[in-house]
């Protein structure tokens, strides 16, 4: 187990505070050309699995595909609300600000 899992009660089973699903949203977020093939390792995922999420965000219609050539390009519809009731009342974009916030560089004094 790398130091980064956790290990749980429940037979030593690693968990994560984000979903699969909030890990492809931020890898498209991040890169929207990024490829499903590369995502996949950078989530742990296989690219099956990652077809199959980014279809389930596609549906849900936090994030748009567009052909361009041969590749595809991903848009982040950044006001679309979360799915959790607990959450609806705040949007993607809001969580997307808070997990991708740029720290200034260390000072060596």
């Amino acid at each position: 187990m790398s130091s980064h899992d956790t290990a749980s009660d429940d037979g030593g089973k690693p968990w994560r505070f984000l979903s699969n699903h909030t890990q492809v949203l931020l890898c498209i977020a991040r890169d929207p050309e990024v490829r499903l093939r590369d995502i996949a390792p950078i989530v742990g995922i296989t690219e099956r699995a990652a077809q199959r999420i980014l279809a389930d965000l596609i549906k849900s219609g936090h994030v748009e595909s567009t052909r361009v050539g041969r590749r595809n390009r991903y848009t982040v519809n950044r006001d679309v609300t979360m799915r959790h009731p607990a959450q609806h009342d705040h949007e993607i974009g809001e969580l997307l600000d808070l997990l991708t916030v740029t720290r200034p560089p260390a000072t060596s004094d």
